[in-house]
């Protein structure tokens, strides 16, 4: 990052003016700030904001932070149960796929999933999150068993699962149509989904990073159907490997037209890729992921785009780490994210921020920044707020 301090006292912030800022973009900040909606020239032109531009861009998108959710910070206890690495996809941004007869190939039992299960809940968790590989010898009905053996053991437990990736391959699996599955892990507990498995739903960029993977428009329907079917969803974007602003305007975009459809995203996550054990990066193709900069531009157009229909934009402190996580916290976003516990797909891919963050440590970071912490559910309802 540029030695330009984007995070000033708020005195020396002026709303109506926006001294030393170039015109263009002091345009944009007044409208935005009027909470009218930008339009993709003008949410384009953010993403090339620099110093002064940056500075205010960022202190803009923590307004609206403000006005939409105040200061509270939120996170959640969870247990990621990625079940199995065992994936034939072959997606190239990916370095947590094995085969089946690779050494480190893992495949969960039923009975291992449920004790960790109830492992978490005995730390005080109040979500497991599973998700996992597409393994090519999966029985029909698992990803339903895999729900009954947490819900079985913790039928209290929250369970977030399945991207709409795996909702595809469990449906085939299966022979059911969406909705009847969908229906079917409903009946067993689902919760609700996670928004993975979208990287960029742009049409070529997909197909540059994998070939067999769902289409632009099977993620989007899937999320829909979900959605109309009483399923809330997160929301994602996996940037910083062959994309660029162009293709971050149009997915927030695409988002945004889905939230105003159906109204069942609870958040939107951006997610930086990590590039060092990534395919697609070993060979040359992609970049080494987003820097700072980029990051912070990121949260802060998530916020200003998204405003009005997706209240909370959640940092991934796996990628980004405590200190940049707590920069992009100033920067429009909102929540911290989960404990996890069992991180391991980032780690796969060369993460170094570690698997597992304790809530005191959420609470120190987020007092850090003079902000209040919280403890949610999955849905964002408040289970206890720490303000002292």
């Amino acid at each position: 990052m540029k030695n330009h301090n984007y995070f000033p006292d708020s005195e020396s912030f002026c709303f109506d003016r926006f001294p030393g800022v170039q015109v263009e973009f002091a345009n944009i900040f007044a409208r935005i700030l009027e909470e009218q909606e930008i339009n993709d020239v003008e949410a384009l032109k953010l993403f090339s904001a620099e110093g002064i531009d940056l500075a205010y861009l960022i202190k803009v998108a923590d307004e609206l932070r403000y006005r939409a959710v105040g200061d509270i910070i939120t996170y959640v206890t969870v247990r990621n149960i990625n079940f199995t690495n065992v994936c034939y996809t072959g997606c190239r941004f990916c370095a947590f796929a094995k085969r089946i007869d690779d050494v480190d190939a893992q495949y969960l039992s039923l009975s291992e999933v449920s004790r960790r299960a109830s492992e978490a809940w005995k730390s005080g968790a109040t979500e497991v999150c599973m998700q996992g590989g597409l393994h090519p010898h999966m029985p029909a009905k698992h990803y339903r068993d895999l729900i009954l053996a947490v819900k079985n053991v913790v039928p209290e437990m929250h369970v977030h699962a399945f991207s709409p990736f795996e909702i595809k391959y469990g449906a085939q699996l299966a022979q059911m149509t969406l909705p009847n599955f969908l229906c079917e892990l409903q009946n067993a507990g689902l919760g609700s989904l996670p928004g993975t498995a979208a990287e960029i739903l742009d049409i070529n960029i997909r197909q540059q990073l994998t070939r067999d993977k769902l289409s632009t428009d099977e993620w989007i329907n899937i999320v829909k159907t979900a959605h109309r079917m009483g399923i809330k969803t997160t929301s994602t974007i996996m940037y910083g490997h062959i994309d660029g602003p162009e293709h971050w305007v149009k997915h927030l975009k695409t988002i945004r037209d889905i939230q105003n459809d159906t109204g069942g995203f609870t958040e939107f996550v951006p997610l930086g890729f990590i590039h060092h054990n990534a395919p697609i990066y070993l060979d040359g193709t992609a970049r080494s992921g987003p820097t700072i900069e980029e990051n912070l531009r990121m949260h802060a157009i998530s916020r200003i785009m998204l405003y009005g229909y997706i209240a909370n934009i959640q940092v991934s402190w796996v990628k980004l780490g405590p200190a940049l996580a707590q920069q992009c916290l100033r920067a429009g976003a909102n929540d911290f994210g989960g404990t996890l516990m069992d991180e391991t797909i980032s780690k796969s891919a060369g993460a170094v921020h570690g698997q597992h963050m304790l809530p005191n440590e959420f609470k120190r970071l987020i007092r850090q920044i003079g902000r209040i912490p919280a403890q949610r559910d999955t849905l964002y309802e408040l289970i206890e707020v720490q303000a002292n």
